[in-house]
């Protein structure tokens, strides 16, 4: 992700989280962590083939822990796949960053998103009581313990996936940030 997807990935973020959607500010906090030699954020954005976002993703990194932030899909492109390449480049950066395990939390009431993680080996480890604001939602933190496992094991991510600079169709990481569950 880079500055100039922040406005098309906050469209996206009010459509898909309407009730906890991220601010602009939010977005350029991660975006200032995610340069540099000392960054500790990879952020993800999915485009179509004529270059409109539909999907992002992001990982925040610290002391050898993985959290990831947030997955969003656009409704048109759930079940294609795309869900699991963002989670896949996702995890691979947390092994870049050197993570020995990786954290989520996701909406106790998004049983998709919960099957998707088990499928990649998170496994459940508690609840949040009234995580996600302001509709009071709990949130089930759900934890991986060895990132470079599934990822290994899956078919590996699209080039376009990669981090760096990049505008190509489907996920590309271009360096920034995103935030949910």
């Amino acid at each position: 992700m880079r500055w100039w997807d922040i406005g098309p990935v906050l469209a996206l973020e009010g459509e898909l989280f309407p009730e906890d959607a991220w601010s602009e500010g939010m977005f350029w906090s991660e975006l200032a962590l995610a340069r540099g030699p000392a960054a500790t954020r990879r952020y993800l954005v999915a485009a179509d083939p004529e270059g409109g976002l539909v999907g992002y993703g992001g990982l925040a990194a610290v002391s050898g822990t993985g959290d990831i932030q947030t997955i969003g899909v656009l409704p048109a492109y759930r079940g294609t796949g795309l869900g699991s390449r963002l989670l896949r480049a996702l995890l691979g950066a947390a092994t870049d960053f050197e993570c020995a395990e990786v954290l989520l939390e996701v909406r106790v009431d998004n049983l998709p998103a919960q099957r998707l993680y088990e499928r990649f080996g998170f496994a459940p480890i508690g609840i949040r009581r009234g995580y996600y604001q302001p509709a009071g939602v709990d949130a089930l933190v759900m934890r991986l313990t060895d990132p470079g496992v599934p990822a290994a094991s899956l078919p590996p991510a699209p080039a376009h996936l990669s981090s760096g600079t990049s505008s190509s169709t489907s996920p590309r990481t271009p360096q920034g940030t995103e935030s949910h569950g």
